[in-house]
């Protein structure tokens, strides 16, 4: 027998065993959300800034690289989508509120230009041409 062959036993400690269990101590990362539902609803909701759209895109492409197996890729979009539907919930919230202020205030004004105010017939339409020609 020769120095080289007696050098590496065949059943060496370094080599893993097939009955072996190999353990990975790095936690894995949740699998990314797609927010498809959340951004479907902002899409069809009346959205003038297509942030509800965008967020779409971001939804579709997340799932797209989540099937694709680019984890990292899926989660950045996943990211992008959540935060374009944040903007678009907000802004859909803001736009409603916003009218809903405008005429209660212009209701509010009108009433006070002249008592009771009638916005109907050719009266009310006198009166409310009077009170921008003072």
């Amino acid at each position: 027998m020769d120095n080289a062959t007696s050098a590496c036993p065949t059943n060496s400690i370094s080599m893993n065993p097939p009955s072996s269990t190999v353990i990975n101590v790095r936690p894995t990362p949740p699998p990314p959300k797609d927010h498809l539902l959340w951004s479907l609803c902002n899409t069809l909701y009346m959205n003038f800034c297509c942030l509800g759209f965008m967020a779409l895109i971001y939804s579709v492409k997340t799932r797209d690289q989540n099937v694709l197996g680019n984890i990292k890729a899926a989660h950045l979009y996943s990211h992008k989508a959540k935060w374009y539907n944040i903007l678009a919930s907000g802004w859909n919230v803001i736009i409603p509120l916003l009218i809903i202020v405008l005429v209660v205030t212009g209701i509010v004004h009108l009433s006070n230009a002249k008592g009771s105010y009638d916005f109907f017939g050719e009266e009310g339409y006198n009166n409310f041409g009077k009170l921008f020609r003072k």
